[in-house]
């Protein structure tokens, strides 16, 4: 009988630990949309775009100084001289169809427009099917900002809004 009790009690506590475990591995797992960057919590932000030009985010929300790391994947199968991705963050006020139009000339320069960096916070590469690039920002000062793709005509249905609070 004394060896049924003990063995039920480390079955027991066996279960407890590995429970205790699990949550732990849970509460880890949870965390995973922040990360250290240069000594600051960065927000980690995954992106897609599609071959039907959209994003599959509309709105992102950080704080402002807030480290941003940022990953575009395009989800879709054609080459980027077809159908190709970036992410374009603009600064307040940034009139964007005239910014696409100026964009849709810069075909040298990746569909970034030279005489409009100014007009930039932060960008991605221009991407082709399955290919997928991260940058680094830290957010700007509270205010809605316009997110797009710069590629000819996509800005149109491939925006979206960047919220700092």
């Amino acid at each position: 009988m004394k060896k049924l009790i003990t063995g039920m009690f480390l079955s027991a506590s066996m279960i407890a630990l590995a429970a205790t475990n699990m949550a732990h591995a849970a509460f880890v797992n949870s965390s995973a949309t922040t990360e250290l960057v240069d000594g600051k919590q960065a927000k980690v932000i995954e992106i897609k775009g599609t071959d039907a030009m959209q994003f599959d985010l509309k709105e992102i929300k950080v704080k402002a100084g807030q480290k941003v790391k940022l990953k575009l994947t395009h989800a879709g199968k054609l080459a980027k001289t077809a159908m190709g991705h970036n992410w374009v963050l603009l600064k307040e006020g940034v009139d964007v169809p005239a910014f696409g139009s100026k964009a849709a000339a810069a075909r040298d320069n990746e569909y970034i427009p030279k005489s409009e960096v100014g007009s930039i916070i932060a960008h991605t590469k221009l991407l082709g099917g399955g290919e997928s690039d991260t940058i680094e920002f830290t957010a700007p000062k509270k205010g809605k900002y316009t997110y797009i793709c710069s590629f000819p005509g996509h800005y149109a249905l491939m925006k979206g809004t960047f919220i700092v609070e």
